[in-house]
């Protein structure tokens, strides 16, 4: 058993939601990454996912698109991803999962990629353009450490495909709560409520609802009817919006405290 099955074996004991954070590494540098990353998991964090910049993030809304950006004319590479997760790693066993296109992935080296992220204490990895009819070439070269392939569903996903792709699933099931880009608006809980549970009947793995999440209220909406929660261009809005203040990390930190207490106030409901 992996972190990441540990983790949600625990909040289930707990009767807690995962709460599942977003920040996109080396932005604006990979220092400041780093700083934000460990504030994030000391603060109660259940699993960090760590975006690698692409040039052509088509499932990002403006606010993830301009860190990556940032992060690219930084000069950001999938080889600084994975050695700051490797930073991170020293600094906490909270799981890690990379964020990524496919095309890093193939450019760095399938079978170099699977090597190094999991040697740097990477725990999983979420491709948002790989679908399972193309992944073997990947998978099939994932040999030796635990490593989870987190798989992406859509609101419109008919059951049959909800099937094919919970198949070929580990880690968890990322929901995604709407049509459109991350930080999107408008969650239907209830629809949320209905897909899950047909993933639910497909499949053991936990799934987790992420896309348009940005308040405790909504953390605790979604959370009453999912395994956990995923927040991404909240904390990055954050990011963007304080980017030189020394203050953060720090407010960082705060924001997930926030959206931790929201993953157990509705259990008692």
């Amino acid at each position: 058993m992996n972190r990441i099955q540990n983790k949600f074996t625990q909040l289930s004991e707990l009767k807690e939601k995962a709460l599942v954070g977003f920040i996109t590494a080396g932005d604006p540098d990979m220092d400041r990454s780093l700083a934000f990353a460990t504030a994030m998991c000391r603060a109660g964090l259940d699993v960090l996912e760590l975006g690698v910049p692409f040039s052509d993030p088509t499932a990002d809304g403006p606010v993830i698109q301009r860190a990556a950006t940032r992060s690219l004319a930084a000069g950001t590479t999938l080889a600084d991803v994975i050695g700051l997760a490797s930073r991170i790693r020293r600094e906490t066993a909270v799981p890690i999962i990379l964020f990524s296109y496919y095309n890093p992935v193939f450019r760095y080296g399938l079978e170099a990629f699977y090597r190094d992220a999991a040697a740097a204490g990477v725990d999983g990895l979420l491709v948002v353009d790989l679908p399972p009819e193309e992944s073997d070439e990947m998978t099939s070269l994932w040999h030796g450490a635990d490593f989870d392939l987190i798989r992406l569903v859509a609101p419109t996903t008919p059951e049959a495909r909800m099937a094919r792709i919970a198949a070929s699933a580990s880690g968890f099931l990322y929901l995604v709560s709407m049509t459109g880009v991350t930080g999107s608006d408008g969650l239907d809980v209830p629809a949320i409520a209905r897909q899950a549970d047909r993933l639910r009947a497909l499949s053991d793995i936990p799934v987790c609802v992420g896309f348009g999440i940005s308040t405790p209220d909504e953390v605790a909406a979604v959370g009453a009817v999912a395994d956990g929660v995923v927040i991404g261009s909240a904390f990055e809005r954050m990011i963007e919006e304080n980017i030189d203040s020394p203050d953060l990390p720090a407010m960082l930190a705060e924001m997930v405290r926030q959206y931790k207490a929201a993953t157990r106030e509705k259990q008692s409901l």
